[in-house]
């Protein structure tokens, strides 16, 4: 494996593309064997660096070395697992079944790499959120470029200085930097875009893509709604919420960005809530090893104006800019066209809502852009199918939060305005990779049934084949 410039300049990146585009054309990426070793890597630098990939983050969001530990690197542990274990599998052609008017024949799916795939993460989950969807570029056996967020340094300074020692450095590159490069990045023409992140920018990419015609998937988050029913274990759901929402600070993409309760169970819910913060986190979270702070001030300032005109303050508000600490807070009586209710909080706010019925939640959920995930805590058999069917989200999840995003075997993605494309598993696989359909028909026989001339005839017996 050869060196890297692991911090190219802007004007270098063209060179750097076409370096790559020669490594996957001259085919090392494709066996099995080739990216089974990449995979391998990845895995090796888990078990070498996982102190360091803690520390980095610690450095970058205040999170603590067990938080990172679950949500990061045994994540991605067991993404890069799960490749290993099927992706010969995978990779073997797909049968299909042909019309038996073709006999003699065969028809299979090819799964082929796109070729060069360019891979921008953000700074949430800095490491995972660029090397998962790394694993299932490099099991289609593609080259990659990664382009981690700025806006967590020490782990982009981590992934750029640490991954060309695991894997073939002619096949990925880590390219550093902040807007500038990732427009000297999305300038070039690639064989497939992978963004997380946000609305905004993904238009971006997407402009960006189309002037190549570029595949993309667009991972871009959004309100996520969390229904109370009254039939809900309350104690609970108020435990999960509470978690859901406050890990990593609420600075996830999955995590519930506010609460739709039935009126029935607010006050009860509240209380539950209120208790399990305290049973989280102590009397005060800022004390609280497991409480993470907000990336920088231009996030903390955007949450704290977010506070105003946001309802009644029911637990927390506290904010130290200096720590760039925010308490655990939840909002009640929020006005649905507060500002709080406009945009993705990616915080640790939670307004509550309360509603007469499912239907209400239902119908208020439907009147807004669709969300990457819909969360629903309710023991009635009735009212989890009412809600399945009657929404549309990148996905449900009845009583648990955000573990959806945490399973290889769900797909994992949004729709509408959060996202488009979906990744994890086979789903990451399939999403690098290329189905090409091919067909081979014996010579024999050759009927001259349907050459022409044409005739009446004929057009009834193929009728009648068919």
């Amino acid at each position: 494996m050869g060196a890297v410039e692991t911090k190219p300049a802007i004007e270098s990146i063209p060179l750097l593309v076409e370096r790559l585009r020669a490594s996957f054309a001259s085919g090392r990426t494709r066996p099995l064997e080739f990216r089974l070793q990449q995979l391998a890597g990845l895995a090796r630098l888990l078990e070498d660096c996982e102190p360091q990939i803690c520390e980095a983050i610690r450095n970058d969001l205040g999170r603590s070395e067990i938080e990172t530990r679950i949500v990061e690197t045994q994540l991605l542990r067991r993404e890069i697992q799960f490749a290993q274990k099927h992706l010969a599998k995978w990779m073997k052609p797909e049968r299909v079944r042909a019309p038996w008017l073709l006999w003699p024949s065969a028809a299979r799916i090819y799964r082929e790499p796109f070729g060069v795939a360019l891979i921008i993460g953000p700074w949430n989950y800095p490491l995972q959120l660029v090397l998962v969807p790394l694993v299932g570029a490099l099991a289609a056996g593609n080259c990659a470029v990664i382009k981690p967020s700025e806006l967590a340094p020490a782990t982009s300074s981590f992934l750029a200085a640490t991954l060309p020692r695991y894997l073939d450095a002619e096949c990925v590159q880590v390219v550093e930097g902040g807007p500038q490069e990732s427009a000297a990045l999305l300038a070039e023409r690639w064989d497939y875009i992978f963004y997380t992140g946000n609305p905004r920018v993904g238009r971006i990419v997407m402009e960006a893509a189309a002037k190549h015609l570029t595949p993309v998937t667009l991972e871009l988050g959004g309100k996520s709604p969390c229904i109370v029913d009254r039939s809900a274990n309350l104690r609970v759901a108020a435990r999960r919420i509470a978690w859901g929402k406050l890990m990593n600070a609420g600075q996830v993409c999955v995590a519930p960005d506010y609460v739709l309760v039935d009126e029935s169970v607010e006050v009860a819910l509240l209380t539950h809530m209120a208790a399990a913060i305290k049973e989280f986190y102590g009397e005060d979270a800022r004390a609280s090893p497991d409480y993470a702070r907000i990336v920088n001030q231009h996030h903390f300032r955007r949450l704290m104006r977010l506070l105003d005109g946001a309802g009644e303050l029911f637990t927390g508000g506290e904010a130290r800019e200096e720590e760039l600490y925010i308490a655990p807070t939840i909002l009640t009586k929020t006005p649905a066209d507060a500002a709080v209710m406009q945009e993705e909080i990616f915080g640790p706010i939670l307004p509550l809502l309360s509603v007469k019925s499912v239907d209400e939640a239902i119908a208020f959920i439907n009147n807004r852009e669709k969300p990457l995930a819909l969360y629903l805590f309710a023991e009635d058999a009735r009212v989890k199918r009412q809600v399945i069917d009657g929404t549309s989200s990148g996905a449900v999840t009845v009583n648990y939060p955000s573990v959806q995003a945490a399973m290889p075997s769900l797909p994992f993605g949004g729709v509408g305005l959060s996202g488009m494309g979906a990744y994890h598993g086979r789903t990451s696989f399939e999403t690098f990779s290329h189905g090409k359909p091919v067909f081979m028909k014996g010579t024999w026989p050759d009927p001259d049934l349907a050459y022409p001339p044409l005739s009446k005839l004929k057009e009834r017996i193929i009728r009648w084949l068919m």
